[in-house]
């Protein structure tokens, strides 16, 4: 079974309460995930930002959503009770509890208002109710960053490849490898010298070495054979270290051989590079920022 979204747990979170005691919210997500059959994967699935579960996520949504409509409370922290509005709502029997079901009250309508304007003014289908609001912004940052790295993709692919080789430089840079820029500027500088572009300091300190092979392909994939000339040109120097860059992709073999060998070959594709470059920063720009805060909980623990 699929997790369910916060607003299908409203309802068998309410009936776990309907005795009217406390009950710890530890216990409540466990019954929940029972009631649902949830496998031992699904109750570790997180979140894209990998800070949360995303199933605890989703009942604290309901839990914080029926609070704000008034049908549970919270007589202590990590505690939560039904409230008599919530016998209420259950003595009626709903066949489902969502957020149509909580504007019917007053204190929840004003909690989900947006800047004084009456959420029952937004068309239900704008909203995306079936993800809660933190998934939502979560979901709505991954689009924009891959729309961000398919257009920062194709913008490198319409770049020279001198160009190129300067932003392979200042991301590896920005990664903290190369040492100085004059030192990593000229160590990819070095094209097609046995099969390498470059080498180039793993650390500032130059302790050890990492050969670049960084080549702006615009169709097509990198297949084994390159993979295996670029080996080959590692062993030649003696190198056990090396990094294929390229604005293209890689065919199976190629990543299946690097899998098999004993040498340290990162292979990154244009996907890959794209998203590091967006990762340190180097081709694009912060247009705005949000942080989400939450309660602390500690700050009024002993309220």
């Amino acid at each position: 079974m699929s997790i369910p979204d916060y607003q299908s747990l409203m309802l068998p979170l309410l009936e776990h309460t309907s005795d009217g005691r406390e009950h710890p919210v530890p216990s409540l997500v466990d019954a929940l995930a029972a009631d649902y059959k949830l496998t031992d994967s699904e109750r570790r699935e997180l979140l894209p930002s990998g800070r949360q579960v995303v199933f605890d996520n989703r009942v604290g949504w309901a839990r914080t959503y029926m609070k704000k409509a008034g049908l549970l409370s919270s007589p202590k922290r990590g505690m939560v009770q039904i409230t008599e509005r919530g016998l209420q709502v259950l003595k009626d029997h709903p066949t489902r509890i969502d957020n149509k079901v909580l504007r019917r009250f007053p204190e929840f309508v004003e909690f989900q208002s947006a800047k004084a304007e009456d959420v029952r003014q937004v068309p239900e289908a704008t909203i995306a109710e079936e993800l809660d609001p933190q998934e939502n912004i979560e979901a709505g940052y991954h689009r924009i960053q891959k729309q961000l790295s398919a257009e920062l993709l194709a913008r490198i692919k319409g770049c020279s490849p001198e160009f190129f080789e300067r932003l392979v430089v200042e991301l590896l840079l920005k990664m903290g490898y190369g040492g100085s820029r004059r030192d990593a500027g000229m160590a990819i500088g070095k094209s097609g010298d046995g099969g390498v572009d470059g080498v180039i300091k793993e650390d500032k300190l130059g302790l050890d070495a990492v050969y670049i092979q960084a080549k702006r392909w615009d169709d097509g994939t990198v297949g084994s054979k390159e993979i295996q000339a670029f080996v080959g040109a590692l062993h030649g120097k003696k190198a056990r270290k090396g990094v294929f860059i390229t604005t293209s992709g890689f065919s199976k073999p190629a990543r299946d051989y690097v899998r098999d060998i004993q040498d340290k070959v990162i292979l990154i594709d244009g996907n890959e590079l794209a998203d590091l470059l967006i990762e340190h920063g180097v081709g694009v720009s912060t247009v705005a920022s949000y942080e989400i805060k939450k309660i602390d909980t500690d700050y009024f623990a002993d309220e």
